[in-house]
Formats: structure tokens, sequence, C-alpha cells
């Protein structure tokens, strides 16, 4: 009877093995092939037998480790069986739910087994079936549970294929509220997800939700191009316009459109153009705006019509135009009580879409004048005639004369701040129009006349006082708003010296009652403005002579008595209309210079940053030695200021150097946490993206001392590295673009840099040069940065030079295939060599008795110092490294791992040694020490010993011995070194009983006398950063 069986479960396997065999050549047997097995298992004596027949035939496949084309349909034939329900089988039948529930039961081993090809097989038939089965198919709950926590387990599987099967077999269940732990899987593992296909198969998972929708929003930026354009992909398939908020659509179209690849771009184009604007908004690009926010997000909407104009999805319709809201038999609404008479008052997005619409039919306009003019011939006369085509378009869109603009303009300035966007947009909207005939000229400049004589709006408070909307510094409290006034003036008086001519007749206006010394603050306030604004778009000071009010008139009578009003508002904007002077002179002044300094000192919070401001511009756009020879300084030397500048001296001593004065101030403690108006700003953020530009640029600054660069390299690392600047996210940025160019732009940076480190570790390390410590925890978070410094310094020292210093400049602007050829290596003192001549004699010059923090900070500089490499042709320096590094092991000998370090390093550097029988001469180590300015007087001649390891402890097994009471050994024993590490080759013998106990007792007295030491140590330092246990503790640094 068994051998009936087994030669029936024999046979079945070979026909269902057949079966499978032909399934696999084409999917278009598929159909035909799941009958035929169907009906194998129909014949079967029994449903066990022919299930036990079909596994066996699947052991191979679960085995198979290729993906062809050939497994792949199996895989699908396989899933297809799982859930295929015969024709004629009816609904009541559990035969095929039984098969179903073995299958899955089947699947659960090897998805949890060893090895990845079953995991990987298991969880994609998991994935077919699942993906494939009907809503009716009817598979026990437990049966379900387990399915699903075996491939919860597989989504955080190693092998990333095997997380894709097994998060697109989940994805079917992730949609239900009952199963919202697979969902919070999901977004767990979705940002900590490395690889990209799982990446991109999570999202396509998600549900549409609240929590989905950020997390989809935020692969918009992923690297993965694949990822970035499944994200749009979800947007647009599962998230409706009306159900993201505001400022994700916006962020959606700012990345989308100007996304680095081409088919991300044109994913996000088509999600805005085929299911937001046609879907949602039905083609009206007006309404699609509105749900944009374009007053808050100006320059998205911007975008958005710049990308459907160009894409040709705007069509202008005959009878709409600008002229549409002047026309006399216009409806007004309720906004148009405030406006003149049929005047129709614009919403800020009809304004936005008609100044865009016009600048792009401008724009093509010219492109296609400039083609015919390029052209000749019918080409041409076709380019001339879509040219005409588009003016003409363009003159029926925008208002018939220079009149009704000037008219609409005034009705929507009337209306209120409501409408101030929109006011805004149409005076851009001018540059478009012809300025050309006289009269148009003198109604549009009569209308700029009216816009420079507007006043700041403002509102009183409940004492009485007057407060100034807006920013208070430019015209109308609005950049924006100044620089559209500022163009249409241009474009008005577009003649050499008429602008600054126009300007400087309304100042004499505005100016009269200042000189009076009758103006309150909003008048001066407004002054200044108009003065900004002339001074920032006046090319030179020479234009400005010889009209209305002079250069020298308007920086007595008005700039510098500004600088000195009582009313800080005041005084702000004249430290800017005075910076903006500065930059106008051929050289500065000395007036101009001594009031920036004095109120960068003396001044406010604010006033000190916007004098700070002026101070750098003025000093990188003339250079800082043209600012000192202002105020008629000497300059004797390139050196720093040998004693400290005091700030509250500035008037008795202005023959303090721009620079010194900087650093000074980047120094002081007390600007740390002052942060003015702007809450990412503050004194110190201004020095250090100011210091950051100059020495990015010190090429063009050789007036600058040497001695500054590793004192202000110092002061930005801390800065970057420093926990009070988390907020400000500007210098954040900035010294993150500063510190990734600027050591690859010269050999000379790098030579900074390395004279940089020690001063670095000793500012951040606590314990050190007196810095403060504090409880175990701040100690440990303090050595944390001071070790991430110290890497991201080496990284830069290690970061090779650009090609135009590296190879170019030295082969003398020569051939490109020649400067390739050439290898320059940068000299000692630039290289790598001269850092680890650095640390080590930091480490070296050490007392013995050392306190917890320095034994920590010592063993961190060595940590970096064995991840130093030598260059061959530095033979002096390999010599002089080897003497050091037997002075630091002595400093270290407790550290057993660092040591070996150290041995390896000493081993490396004896390989690269070719002149081992040479001795280092104590000329050379001085030379060597002249040419890092270092001052390192110890003896380092002879040869060098060999640096050992500590011997392991021999594994003979120790018999027991009596107590040996200690006795006074002799004077020679008492100064016995307390160092582990050996002066020569250890080897383990077997010793004489005589001499063990000799050693014994010389060991015993020699640690008696460390521990006395360490004692004496940690009660000295009792007060100090921490204690023994958690300085060894926090001194194993790793990487």
């Amino acid at each position: 009877m068994e051998v009936e069986i087994a030669d029936e479960e024999s046979e079945m396997i070979s026909r269902i093995a057949k079966i499978l065999d032909e399934a696999s050549a084409s999917m278009a047997t598929h159909n035909r092939k799941l009958k035929e097995l169907s009906a194998l298992r129909f014949k079967a004596t029994s449903s066990s037998s022919f299930f036990s027949a079909f596994t066996k035939s699947l052991l191979p496949l679960l085995s198979f480790q290729r993906r062809s084309a050939s497994a792949e349909r199996i895989v699908r034939f396989v899933s297809a069986f799982a859930i295929y329900r015969a024709p004629n089988q009816y609904h009541g039948s559990d035969c095929a739910g039984a098969f179903l529930e073995d299958c899955l039961r089947f699947l659960l081993a090897p998805a949890a087994a060893a090895n990845r090809t079953a995991r990987f097989r298991a969880c994609q038939i998991f994935s077919e079936i699942i993906m494939r089965l009907p809503d009716d198919a009817q598979v026990a709950n437990e049966l379900w549970d387990e399915v699903i926590e075996s491939l919860k387990i597989r989504v955080q599987d190693k092998v990333p294929v095997i997380r894709t099967c097994a998060v697109r077999a989940l994805s079917r269940f992730a949609i239900g509220f009952e199963n919202g732990d697979i969902l919070d899987l999901f977004l767990e593992v979705l940002p900590l997800e490395p690889n990209a296909e799982v990446r991109k198969t999570i999202l396509l998972s998600l549900p549409p939700s609240y929590e989905t929708s950020q997390e989809v929003v935020d692969c918009t930026i992923d690297v993965s191009e694949s990822v970035r354009k499944a994200a749009y992909y979800v947007l647009a398939d599962k998230f409706p316009l009306q159900s993201l908020s505001i400022k994700q659509r916006t962020v959606i179209l700012q990345r989308g459109l100007v996304d680095r690849s081409a088919v991300v771009s044109k994913e996000c184009l088509k999600l805005m153009k085929d299911e937001w604007l046609t879907k949602c908004c039905d083609g009206d690009p007006v309404k699609f705006l509105k749900y944009l926010d374009v007053e808050t997000y100006e320059l998205v909407g911007e975008s958005v019509m710049r990308a459907l104009l160009e894409a040709g999805l705007i069509q202008i319709h005959d009878g709409r135009s600008i002229r549409h809201y002047i026309s006399s038999d216009c409806e007004t609404t309720e906004d148009t009580t405030h406006s003149g008479p049929n005047i129709q008052l614009m919403e800020a997005e009809d304004a936005l879409y008609w100044r865009m619409t016009c600048r792009h039919l401008q724009r093509e306009a010219q492109a296609k004048g400039s083609d015919a003019a390029a052209t000749m011939g019918t080409e041409a006369a076709v380019y001339a005639e879509e040219a005409s085509k588009i003016n003409d378009l363009l003159e029926k869109i925008l208002p018939a004369t220079i009149s009704d603009y000037i008219q609409l303009v005034k009705a929507h300035m009337d209306a209120g701040l409501n409408f101030r966007f929109a006011s805004r947009q149409l005076v851009l909207l001018g540059a478009m129009l012809d300025f050309s005939d006289t009269t148009n000229r003198k109604v549009a400049s009569e209308f700029l006349v009216e816009l420079l004589h507007k006043p700041f709006d403002h509102e009183v408070d409940d004492d009485g006082n007057m407060v100034v909307l807006g920013d208070g510094i430019n015209l109308g409290g609005d950049r924006a708003w100044a620089e559209a006034v500022s163009g249409l003036a241009r474009k008005v008086h577009a003649a050499s010296g008429e602008f600054e001519e126009f300007v400087l007749g309304v100042i004499e206006e505005l100016a009269r009652p200042c000189r009076e010394r009758t103006a309150n603050f909003m008048q001066w306030m407004h002054c200044l403005a108009v003065i900004g604004l002339l001074l920032e778009n006046a090319r030179s000071l020479h234009l400005i002579q010889g009209k209305a009010v002079e250069p020298t008139e308007l920086l007595h009578s008005l700039l510098l008595p500004a600088a000195k009003h009582v009313h800080l508002d005041v005084q702000t904007i004249a430290i800017r209309c005075l910076g903006l002077f500065g930059l106008l002179e051929k050289k500065p002044s000395k007036e101009v210079v001594k009031q920036l300094r004095l109120s960068f000192v003396k001044g406010p919070i604010p006033i000190s940053i916007m004098a700070c401001k002026a101070l750098i511009d003025l000093g990188m756009w003339h250079n800082p030695q043209e600012v000192d020879g202002a105020l008629r300084q000497e300059v004797q030397d390139n050196e720093v200021a040998s004693s400290p500048v005091s700030f509250s001296d500035e008037e008795e001593n202005p023959r303090t150097k721009l620079l010194d004065l900087l650093y000074a101030a980047l120094n002081k403690d007390d600007w740390a946490n002052l942060i003015g108006s702007d809450d990412n700003e503050s004194v110190q953020a201004v020095l250090g993206e100011g210091f950051a530009k100059i020495l990015l640029l010190s090429k063009n600054y050789p007036s600058i001392p040497a001695s500054l660069h590793p004192l202000v390299l110092t002061k930005l690392v801390n800065l970057y590295f420093s926990t009070e600047t988390n907020d400000l996210l500007r210098l954040k940025q900035c010294l993150f673009v500063f510190f990734e160019h600027y050591p690859s732009l010269s050999a000379n940076h790098k030579k900074y840099i390395s004279k940089a480190f020690v001063p670095v570790m000793r500012s951040m390390w606590p314990g050190i040069d007196g810095n403060a410590g504090g409880s175990a925890v701040a100690v440990s978070n303090m050595r944390k940065r001071a070790v991430q410094a110290s890497r991201f310094m080496l990284q830069m020292m290690q970061a090779p030079l650009y090609r135009k210093e590296n190879e170019m400049e030295e082969n003398g602007g020569g051939d490109l295939q020649e400067a390739e050829n050439t290898t320059v290596e940068p000299p000692l003192e630039c290289g790598e060599e001269g850092l680890a001549v650095r640390i080590a004699t930091e480490v070296a010059s050490f007392p013995e008795k050392k306190t917890p923090a320095e034994r920590a900070y010592i063993s961190a500089m060595c940590r970096v110092l064995v991840l130093l490499h030598f260059r061959i042709s530095e033979q002096m320096v390999i010599k002089l490294m080897r003497r050091l590094l037997i002075r630091i092991a002595g400093s270290i000998s407790a550290d057993k791992d660092l040591i070996k370090e150290l041995k390896r390093m000493d081993d490396h550097l004896k390989a690269i040694d070719s002149q081992q029988d040479q001795e280092l001469a104590q000329d050379q180590a001085n030379l060597i020490f002249g040419r890092l300015e270092l001052d390192f007087k110890e003896d380092l001649t002879g040869s060098p010993e060999k640096l050992q390891t500590p011997a392991p402890p021999s594994t003979r097994p120790t018999r027991a011995r009596r107590r040996v009471r200690c006795q006074d050994t002799s004077s020679d024993e008492e100064t016995l070194p307390t160092s582990v590490v050996p002066t020569a080759p250890c080897t383990v013998t077997r010793r004489s009983e005589r001499a063990s106990k000799t050693a014994a007792v010389v060991k015993m007295t020699a640690n008696r006398t460390v521990r006395t030491n360490e004692d004496e140590i940690a009660e000295e330092e009792d007060s100090e950063v921490t204690s023994d246990e958690s300085s060894d503790e926090s001194g194993q640094i790793t990487e």
C-alpha cells in the first residue's frame, strides 16, 4: 500500500513539474495550464497527497537564485493557482480556500529561513498571492495574523529585494484602519531605508491620509530620481489638490519645477496640468493660483505661471485684457468704494497672472524679432510676422494710455493694504509700457513723484506713539515695493544721469525739514529711504555731482546727522545709507568709516548689526587696507594687534585696524546670544559670514595678515560646532559652503587649517586652558563635539586641491594635458606631515603628571594622529616623527589599544624610511620646527628606539603563592619609570624563582607609586571637570 502511494506521489510530482515547466515558457499558456493542474488536483486520491506533491515540486523554485523570466513566470503561475477557483466550483465549497490556507502555511517556514533565496521566493509568492486575492476569499483570521507578522519581520530584512516583496505584500493591508500598525511600520522605516527601490515600493504602498501626506511630500527631495518621480505619481493618483495644505502645494511645485532631473520635472508638470489645473480648477490658471496663496508664495506663483506659459497651456481669449478693469461700462464691486470711477480692482492672483502673461509675450516678441534680424529671406519674414502678431496681442492686453495705467495703479493704492500686492504687480507691469513719447514721460514722472513722496504706513499705539509698518528701511517698508518703484523710475528716466537727477529733486524737497531740524522721525526715515533707493541704484557718485544735492551735502547734512539721531530706527536706516555711500566712493572717506566704526562699537544690537554689514562690505569692496587708510592709519606690518582691542575707547583709539576690530568683536562673548530684529541674525552671525567670505577670497586681499587666518579659522570652527548657534540657520549654511570649498582652493589654506587645528582642540576641550566643564553628561557632549571638529578638520586637510590651483597655475597656464601629467606636492607646512608634527609636539609638551581632562585630550589627539599619511619624499619628517612617537607613547602608556595603533604607525614609518642608517641631527629637527613655527626645544637626537606593544598576558597557569611582604627597595628600584611601554623587545621566557620574586616586588612597588600619583591628581582635580572614572570612559573615543 505504501509503495502504491509513493508511486502515485512520484507520478503526480512528475506531472506537476511538467506543467510548471510548460508554464515557464509563456504567459499565454497559464489559463490552460491552470485548468490542467486544477483537474489533476481533483483527480488526486486526497487533497493532502496532492498538496504534498505540489510543495515538493516547488522546492527547486525556492532554491533557484537567478531572477530569470522563466522563474518569474513560474512564480506568477503558482500564485495564480493558489487562489484559483474552477469554473464549475460552487461558492459554498471550501476546497479552494483550504488549499490556499495550506499554501500560506507552507510559505511561512521558508519566509523565516536562514537562506536568503528561500526567504525571497516565499515573500515573492506571498506578494503575488495577496495582490491577486479576490475580496471574497475565505482565509482564517489567525492565519492572516501569522502571515502579516512574518511579513512585518521581513520588512526589516537585510536583503533589499526581500524587503521590497514584503512591503508589496503588506501594502494591501495598510489601507484598513484595523491594521494601523502596518502603516506605522511603513512610516517608521521609510526615512531610514537605504535602498531606493524599497523606498519607492513603500511610497507607492502608502494610502492617502493626513499622516502620509507629509511623508510623500518629503520624498520629493529624495536622492533617487525614481523615488522623486514616484512621489509625484502618488500625489497625482491619491492626493487631490484640496487635501493638501497651501504650504505642501507650494513646496511640491517649488521642488518639482526646478528639479535637476528632466523626468521628475516632467512628472511634476503632468501633475500640475492634468490633475490640479484640469480636474480641480477646470483649466482656469487664475483659480489655480488662488490655491497657492501667491501673496505669501510669490516666487512659486511666478514659477507656475512661467511653466504653464512655456508649455502653451494658457491661451489668451478674446475680450480678456487689463483694459477690462478700466472700461467705462464695468461693474464696480464693494471694494471699489475707495477707488476712482470706472475702475474694477484686481485680486492678487489676477494681477500676477497678467504681469507674467505680459512679460512672457514681450520676451517672446523680442525673441522672434531677434530671429528675424538674424535670418534673411522668407524665414525672416515669417519671424517678423510672428513678432508683429505677438506685439499686437500685447498692445490689446495692456492699458490703452499711460493715463489709464496710472489711474489703475492709483485706484489699487488707495484701496488700502489689502491691495498692496496687486499694486506692486501693476507697478512692475509699467516696465513693459512705452515711455518714448515726451508727454508719456511727463505724466509718468508726475506719478513717480507721488510714489516717492508716499510716506511709510504706520499705526498709533495706545500711548499715542507712531509705529512704522514694514521693515522701516526700504521705501514703503518693503524691499520688493522699493525695487518695483526704482525699476519703473529707471524705465521712465532711462537716459544717463536722468534717474539720479530725478530722484535728487525729490530728495531736495524731502530733506528741507530735516535740514531745518523740524522733521519728526517719520520724515527722517522717509527721506533716508529715498536716499537709500538712490544710492542702491546709482552707478557712481560722479552721476550725482552737479545735481540738486551734492554728495558732500548729502553726507554732512543728512546722513551723518541721521546716524546720531535719538531714534534707533533713524540710526539704522542712516547706517545703511552710509554703507551704500561708501561703496560708491572711489576711496572710503574718513567721516563714513569713523561713524560706522563708532556705531558698530557703541550702538545697540540692531545698529551694530547694520554697521557690521557696512564695514564688511567696505572692506571687501575697497580692501581692508584702503579702509584703514581712510583714518590715516600707518600699516607697519602684517601682524595682528598685540594687545586686545577695547570696545570702550574707540573714540580715543581710532587707530585700531578694521580686521583687528572685527576679530575682537568676533571674540566678544556677550554678543553671542544677542539676536537682532531678525531672529536669524546676530552680530556674531554677521561677523562669521563676513570673515568666511574674506577668507574664501583672501587671494584678492594680500594685505590681510597671515597670522590672522588661523585665528579666524579657529573661531569659525567653534561657531560651526557650537550649540549656541543652532538657531542661526543662515550662518550654519554659510559656514557649510565655506568649509566645503576653502581647503580645496589653495595649498596655503591647508597651512592655515593645520595651524588652527591645535587651537581649535584646546578651545573646545573641557578642562583645558581654563575651559569650563560641568556635569559628566555635559563634559561628554563637549568632548564629542571636539572630536567631531577634529575629524572635520582632518577631512579638510585630506581634501584634494582644485585643478586650477594645484595644476594649472604651477604650469603657467600651459596645456591641460601637460598639467594633468604634472603632480605638484604641497610643502611640509601645507601637508598632513606638518599637522602630524604639530599634534605630536602638542602631546609631548604635556608634563608627566596630567589631569583627567588632559589625559582624555591627549588620547583624542593621538587618535587623529594615527589617521594621518606621510609622503616618502619627507624623509626628515619621518625620522623626526619616529622619535616623537617614543615621547608620545610615554604619555598614553595606560591606553593599550592606542599604543597598538601607534606601534602600527611606527612600523609603517619605519618601512618607508629609506635612510634608516642615518640619524636625525638636532639642527634638522629645529629646521622643521622653524618651518612649522613651533617652539619645541627638547633634544631628539640619537637613533630611534623601537616602539613596542604591551606584551600579551602569559597563558601559563599560575601557582598559588604566599603573600610577599613589601620590603624597602634600593634607590634604583624607587626611581624606576612607571611607563608600561618597554624599550626593548619583550619575550616570554621562564625565569628563576629568585628573579620572579624580585620582579614581583618591583612590580608591586611601581603599581603602588602609580596609584598614589593618581590619587593625588584626583584629589587636586576634585573640583575639576570630571572624575578619573568618567575621564577614562570618555577617553575611549571612537569614530
